[in-house]
């Protein structure tokens, strides 16, 4: 059976010596492999394990659970969010009641690059939308990811040198391995018919596209916030509102 990779998260109560060794020392004795181990926010700590038999697995969770100093929070297959607490600790914050939409602030970046960065390495079609105000990170974040991901990026629309539209790309910018990054209020408001053309043929190709202010671009297009698979939020602060009619009018200033 090949080797598989579990999540191990669990909250302690009392923090003992010897409490991590004690674990580790079952583990061991179990065969189970300690890949990554790290505190996850607080009193939480986090595993990342690996075994090739899933009976240890089940075996060691009924045993850490009469444990008295803690209690297991997760034992399942990692998720990419599992993965990521690990590597830094705590957990993206991510929208309760829209399970799609992760949140980050500018002293997360990289958390957010890390998350980016695996994102882009995934194969196939997906759409991200990034919300933010103007001179966030946005765009910088998406180049940064992309170069975690040894991925070539392309921009389709961008205000990164003033007001990029394309209405072509050469046979090498359209690879479906590269990462397509949108503006989304550039391609709607600043938009002719030849890129909207170009628009819809990378919308309906195999690979990742990245759209900025996906919002405007739901609203001033025929697609639908169903067609994005993951919304991401990035702000200066917690407290910060994304008010698009604050900046949208500076796109069309020069047109």
């Amino acid at each position: 059976m090949e080797p598989k990779q579990w999540y191990m998260e669990y909250k302690i109560h009392k923090n003992r010596p010897g409490l991590l060794g004690d674990i580790a020392s079952m583990l061991g004795m179990l065969e189970v492999n300690i890949l990554t181990i790290n505190g996850v926010e607080g009193q939480t700590r986090g595993m990342l394990l690996e075994t090739s038999d899933d009976e240890k697995i089940s075996l060691m969770g009924q045993m850490l659970n009469k444990v008295s100093n803690i209690t297991i929070t997760a034992l399942r297959p990692p998720k990419l969010v599992d993965i990521l607490a690990v590597r830094h600790g705590r957990y993206i914050d991510r929208d309760s009641d829209d399970r799609k939409t992760f949140r980050f602030t500018r002293d997360e970046l990289g958390l957010l690059v890390d998350f980016l960065g695996e994102l882009f390495k995934r194969e196939g079609n997906q759409v991200i939308g990034l919300r933010g105000m103007p001179r966030v990170g946005k765009t910088e974040s998406i180049i940064a990811g992309s170069v975690c991901a040894m991925k070539r990026w392309t921009f389709v629309s961008s205000t990164l040198l003033r007001q990029t539209v394309r209405s072509q790309l050469s046979e090498e910018e359209l690879n479906p391995s590269n990462v397509f990054i949108i503006d989304g209020i550039v391609s709607t408001i600043r938009s002719n018919e030849r890129h909207y053309q170009l628009l819809q043929d990378i919308m309906s190709a195999p690979s990742t596209k990245v759209i900025e202010h996906p919002d405007i671009f739901i609203r001033e297009s025929e697609y639908s916030y169903d067609d994005i698979d993951i919304i991401i939020e990035l702000r200066n602060n917690p407290g910060e509102e994304i008010l698009y009619d604050t900046f949208t009018g500076t796109y069309s200033d020069d047109l």
